[in-house]
């Protein structure tokens, strides 16, 4: 699975948020915190899973999932190239208009009439 389809749905998303603040989470308390039913949680758990953005430990009858932080890693330096880009633009467009700004001092008088 595609790591941009993946995060692509809102609800997988909002699981990542949750993965990542709470650390690892049985599916049961996933499960709780959306309106949709289990198993359509569990499908957006296994699309997860199989971009591999998220892992599983199998503790007796619980599944505790959490972030893969080595496939977040790959995500973060991707996006972060195009970051890299907007601040080089950012840079130059600052540049350019502090080279248009003129001195008060440099700025011909006009005559009063």
């Amino acid at each position: 699975m595609d790591v941009f389809t993946a995060i692509a749905e809102p609800t997988r998303r909002e699981i990542l948020t949750m993965l990542a603040s709470n650390g690892k989470m049985p599916a049961t308390s996933i499960y709780r915190r959306f309106k949709s039913s289990p198993p359509a949680i569990s499908q957006h758990l296994k699309v997860l899973r199989e971009a591999d953005l998220v892992r599983v430990d199998k503790l007796a009858q619980q599944r505790l999932y959490y972030m893969n932080p080595t496939k977040l890693s790959e995500l973060e330096r991707w996006v972060r190239q195009f970051t890299a880009v907007k601040e080089a633009e950012f840079r130059r467009l600052d540049s350019l208009l502090e080279s248009m700004k003129e001195p008060a001092s440099s700025m011909p008088m006009l005559p009063f009439e």
